[in-house]
Parts: C-alpha cells; sequence; structure tokens
C-alpha cells in the first residue's frame, strides 16, 4: 500500500536523502520518496512485513521522527513548530545584539577579561537553548556514520566557540609569548546560529505558500455533518459518518461525504470540483459529491463513499502524493547531497592546513575563521529546496486549475510534448443531451445554396473547448492528431470541424498504439487524450497520457494526467504550466549550484592569494547561506502570481 507520511527533523537535503535511505532499506518497504519541501515521505509497503512504528523506531534512531498517528492535527504540529522555532529565533536575536553591544563596548574601552566572560555566558545560553537541536541531531548522525547540515553547523559554532574559550583564559600568554594579538569571537558563534534559525524561519513560512493548494483542497471538507438518526436530525463529526448514513445539507452549506440523492432537489456548486461554474440540479438519484456547496434547496441523500474513499479525498491524496514524487533530476541531486556534506569538511580542513601551511602558526585565527566560514557557508538546504518547492507550486497549481497530475515525471515530460494525439469519441466530441445512447445515423441538413448535405451526427456534438485547444497547441508548435474508428468521410467531417490537419480512420486499439510509437519512433515526444478502455494500451505507451475525468476508470488508472473539468483548454495550458515550472527548477539548481561554486572559495580565503584583504567572515557566511535557501524558495512562489 501507498501511504505519505509525514516526517519530523529534516532541516536539509542531506536529512531527507538520509531519510529516504533508512526508509527505503527497511524489509517489506518497495519504494520510498522524501520531500524535503512539504516534509513527507511517501512510502508504498507491505503492512504484513513492517509497520509504520517499525518505520518510526528506525527513523527515531537517525534523528527523525514519523507522525503515525491518524488522531493527531498535523496542521497543530506543524503550527507548534513553527512557534517553537519562531521563539528561539527571537531570543537568539537578544542575544546576538547583546553580545555585540558587549563587542564594540570591548573594542572601545572595557575590560577584556570581564566582557569576554559575559560574552562566553551569553554563548553557552544562546548554544544550548537556541542551538540544541543542531548538536544533538549531529551527534545521533556521528553515530551512525553520517552527517548532514546541522554537522557542519554544530562543528562551525564549536570550533569558534571553543577557540575564543581557549583565548579568554590562555590567550594571552599563548599568543603574546609570540608576539601576536588575541581575539575572541563568541559573537560569531551566536551569530551563526541567529543567521541559521532565522533563515529557517523564512524558509518555513515562503514553503507554507507552496502548499496553499492542498490546505484549500483539504478546507473543502467540512468538519461535521447532519445525520438522520431515530428519526431526528443530529450533528456528529464527520469521521463518524458511515455508508448507508441519511444526511441532509441545505443552502450555503458543504456536501460532507459522496453519496445519491434520495429526498428532495437542488442546485449544487460543483466548480471546485469539475471546473463548470453553473451549478448543477440535483433530484432523486443523483450523485452528490464531498465539498461541493449547496446553492438552492434543501435535500437529504445516501452516505456511500466516506473518509478516504470519497472524489475529493482521492483528489488531495493524488495531489500529495504527485508533490511527494521525484522528477529524474532530482535523484541526481539526492546522490549529490549525500556525499556534500563529507566534502565540505574535508575541504574546511584543508582549508585550515593550506593557511597554515602557508601562513605558520601565526596565521592560525585566520586558518580557524576560514575553516568555520567554509562550514557555514556551504548550503545543501538551496539543492534541496530547488525542485520540490517548484514542483510543489506548479503541481498544486494545476491543482487548481483541475488539472491532477500523478507525478513529477508526468509534469517534468509534458514540457517536452510536441505531438498531441486525440481519440474523437468522448474526447473531442461529446453526446448531445437530446441523444444520450448516439442512436441517430447520419441527418440531411439544407445548405444555403439550396444543395442538400449529410451531416455525419450519431448522436455526437464536438466539445466547445476543442477547436480553441487545437488552436493554442499549434499556436505551441505542437503537432495535432486524431484518431476514430469511424469511416473516412466521417473521420474527415470532425477533424475540419476541429481544425485539425492529421488525422486516421477505422482505427483499432492497436491501431492507435501503432501510431504513438510511429510518432515517437520520428523522434516526437508524444502526449495521448482519451477517455476509454479502447485507448488504454495508447495511453500506456505515451510519453505523457491524459484522460478524461468522465471516461473509464481504466483510462484514469493508466493516464498521468487528469482534466477534471474535460476542458480541452486545459492541456496547452498544462504545457506552458509544466515549462515554467520545469525552468524554474532549472533556474533554482543552477543557482544553488553558482552559490557553493562561487561561495565556498571566497569563505576559504581566495582572495588573499590575489592581494586583497577582503575575507567572508563567518557571520556574512551564515547570512549568505539563509539568503541562498529562502531565495530558492521565494523564486519557486513565482509561480503562483503567473498566469
Amino acid at each position: 500500500m501507498k501511504q505519505t507520511i509525514p516526517v519530523v527533523g529534516m532541516m536539509c537535503a542531506v536529512c531527507a536523502a538520509h531519510v529516504e535511505k533508512k526508509l527505503s532499506g527497511l524489509q517489506g518497504v518497495d519504494s520510498c520518496a522524501v520531500s524535503l519541501a512539504s516534509r513527507t515521505a511517501l512510502v508504498d509497503y507491505n503492512p504484513e512485513v513492517v509497520s509504520l512504528d517499525d518505520m518510526k523506531e528506525a527513523l527515531q534512531g537517525i534523528g527523525y521522527d514519523l507522525v503515525t498517528e491518524p488522531d493527531k492535527d498535523l496542521e497543530a504540529i506543524e503550527r507548534q513548530g513553527y512557534l517553537d522555532l519562531r521563539k528561539r529565533v527571537i531570543v537568539s536575536w537578544v542575544l546576538a545584539i547583546l553580545c555585540m553591544v558587549i563587542s564594540m563596548y570591548y573594542i572601545s574601552f572595557g575590560n577584556a577579561l570581564t566582557n569576554n566572560i559575559l560574552m562566553m555566558i551569553i554563548s553557552i545560553v544562546n548554544l544550548i537553548y537556541c542551538g540544541r537541536q543542531f548538536y544533538s541531531i549531529a551527534w545521533r548522525q556521528l553515530l551512525h556514520g553520517s552527517a548532514n547540515m546541522d554537522t557542519l553547523v554544530a562543528l562551525s559554532t564549536a570550533v569558534s566557540f571553543t577557540f575564543s574559550v581557549f583565548n579568554t583564559f590562555w590567550g594571552d600568554s599563548f599568543w603574546g609569548s609570540r608576539g601576536m594579538e588575541n581575539h575572541t569571537y563568541f559573537d560569531a558563534s551566536v551569530m551563526i546560529i541567529t543567521f541559521v534559525l532565522t533563515g529557517r524561519l523564512l524558509e518555513e513560512r515562503a514553503k507554507n505558500s507552496t502548499a496553499s493548494s492542498i490546505r484549500a483542497l483539504m478546507g473543502l471538507q467540512p468538519k461535521t455533518a447532519r445525520v438522520l438518526q431515530m428519526g431526528e436530525l443530529n450533528e456528529v463529526p464527520l469521521a463518524t459518518i458511515q455508508p448507508e448514513d441519511i444526511l441532509e445539507v441545505r443552502p450555503g452549506e458543504k456536501v460532507p461525504v459522496d453519496g445519491v440523492l434520495t429526498e428532495g432537489t437542488g442546485f449544487v456548486n460543483e466548480s471546485m470540483i469539475s471546473g463548470e461554474a453553473m451549478p448543477v440540479e440535483k433530484s432523486e438519484g443523483d450523485k452528490v459529491l464531498a465539498g461541493t456547496i449547496v446553492k438552492w434547496g434543501t435535500f437529504r441523500f445516501e452516505a456511500q463513499q466516506v473518509g478516504e474513499s470519497t472524489v475529493l479525498s482521492n483528489i488531495i491524496r493524488m495531489v500529495q502524493q504527485a508533490q511527494n514524487s521525484k522528477a529524474p533530476v532530482q535523484r541526481t541531486v539526492d546522490k549529490i547531497a549525500l556525499v556534500f556534506v563529507p566534502a565540505v569538511i574535508i575541504i574546511a580542513i584543508l582549508t585550515c592546513v593550506l593557511w597554515l601551511a602557508l601562513g605558520g602558526m601565526e596565521k592560525l585565527p585566520q586558518a580557524i575563521l576560514a575553516a568555520v566560514s567554509v562550514l557555514v557557508i556551504a548550503c545543501p538546504c538551496a539543492m534541496g529546496l530547488a525542485t520540490p518547492t517548484a514542483l510543489m507550486v506548479g503541481i498544486g497549481k494545476a491543482a487548481e486549475k483541475h488539472i491532477l497530475i500523478k507525478d513529477a515525471t508526468a509534469l517534468e515530460g509534458l514540457c517536452a510534448v510536441n505531438a498531441v494525439v486525440f481519440d474523437k469519441t468522448g474526447t473531442l466530441t461529446e453526446l448531445e443531451p437530446d441523444y444520450p445512447d448516439g442512436s441517430v445515423n447520419a441527418r440531411i441538413i439544407e445548405e444555403d445554396n439550396g444543395e442538400f448535405n449529410i451531416e455525419f451526427f450519431n448522436g455526437e456534438k464536438l466539445r466547445s473547448s476543442a477547436q480553441p485547444a487545437v488552436y493554442l497547441l499549434k499556436e505551441q508548435k505542437i503537432d495535432v492528431y486524431m484518431i476514430s474508428g469511424d469511416k473516412e468521410e466521417a473521420a474527415r467531417h470532425w477533424a475540419e470541424e476541429a481544425d485539425i490537419d492529421h488525422y486516421q480512420s477505422k482505427v483499432l486499439p492497436q491501431d492507435k498504439e501503432d501510431l504513438v510509437r510511429k510518432l515517437q519512433g520520428e523522434g516526437k515526444h508524444v502526449a495521448m487524450v482519451g477517455d476509454g478502455i479502447n485507448d488504454s494500451q495508447a495511453l500506456a505507451a505515451a510519453d505523457v497520457s491524459i484522460a478524461m475525468s468522465q471516461g473509464t476508470d481504466v483510462a484514469m488508472e493508466v493516464a498521468q494526467v487528469t482534466l477534471m473539468g474535460n476542458d480541452l483548454c486545459c492541456i496547452p495550458e498544462a504545457i506552458e504550466l509544466s515549462k515554467r515550472t520545469v525552468n524554474m527548477i532549472h533556474q533554482n539548481l543552477f543557482w544553488a549550484f553558482i552559490y557553493n561554486l562561487v561561495c565556498i572559495p571566497l569563505a576559504a580565503g581566495l582572495p588573499y592569494l590575489f592581494g586583497y584583504s577582503w575575507h567572508i567572515t563567518p557571520m556574512l557566511a551564515s547570512a549568505l547561506m539563509a539568503f541562498s535557501s529562502v531565495s530558492v524558495v521565494l523564486n519557486s512562489l513565482r509561480l503562483k502570481i503567473q498566469k
């Protein structure tokens, strides 16, 4: 079974990679995809072999945790975590400002030993209260032979603090005897903690916006329902509703679960599910869906699908799983992340050794500061957030437009599509209301010139969105094809109606697949759009498969993308959104890698080799590191405001 499980304690790409590696290695876990942006793990596992408690215990051993209790309010947990982080940030800034004031007072006219002891006390409070999580996680990581971003923060602050303590009590005798000045760097250790925590707080605020689409969908679910019990209506929690219960809804209320109307009539706004703005009339025997809103009328209905079985719950689950899935490029980033932190530690050690080798013991303070700056400025957070934040926003924005994308691979694949193949019946066309079974053959119509012509009708009409969608696809330089089981003359008629240049008639399911593979053989990246069982072969063969929401379950199961509102214009819109999302991912990764490529040598002291005395201090390094992570998230959020 597949399940999305919240993960607690992840702070960087290395964290996510360690959690994924640990869960994937458990017996009974078939696959696992961990998203740093959403703080969740999408786990496909056999509950008869491994339980959620087993996974929880395994992660607790390396410093992380799973929220496995179904009755726990995840939003409340996240909110409490955010408030705790905000409190530690405020305290850390107060301590940092105190430390900076004392440091400046000491430079001006203060007593060196007294001021250093005061700054040491402030640093201890800051490290223990505000930065305790860095050390506890780093220690557990060390016990399991691994390292993450917390390791870099713990190492850098511990080194600068220990060096400062030494200089406070023994610095004058050690450095003075060698004719060298004695300095402490308590303020650096405090500011590193402060900037890193501030960066994480800003990340949390920004990442909350990336998940807004899921929260909006969840907000469609009412908390309670009105149930008929022993002849009386009672307000009960939604979780207690069972199939076959009789529920009542009134104007302005949300339908709590899926069911069939048994008494009364009404008009229901289903736009949040279908995208159709006009309210739909409901009468006895009609199906009503959870999350839709009653605009007029009071009616009762029998509950059928409840809890996780409703259409709305399935949509929420599909969007969550899609946001947690990984694009192919993210797999490469994860592999880099696993070796990144050890590589940074090695670079920091080499930096210190080179400073001492070139300048001797008198360069020890600069050597330590340069090594600390390297540890602080290296930022796997930005790399880890580059892809998932863009995917979360892109897939969420698609869901808002009633386009359900199953996974990141589909989103990434859409941007490369240069050929779209449409099935005709039920996709480009729909049944006329007056002929629901399609029972009419051909009808004769009189043209303006007095001549008669045959219109191939068969009880269907062209969808209103078909021609505009084809036009938009052509504008995007995408070739459009139509396939139909109709005879040549009828197929040509519908192709002309939709303004499609390429079509095939009298096709069987195998012929549809053959066309897809033929186009792929010509080097095209093919999207197949269909709605029936006879389209499933072609859908499975296509690079990207798109199903209509009113189609068969088989087609929707095979398809990677589902159009909930059956608006074909959503197809070019999805392709354009995919291009913007993938472009955003590439931007994020470029700047994340460039940041480290440029900043690590600068932090190590490269300017000194060219005669410049300017260097990146640990405090500046921590500020730059925080900025890089936040900038990646903010860049991804630009997708939300784009049309």
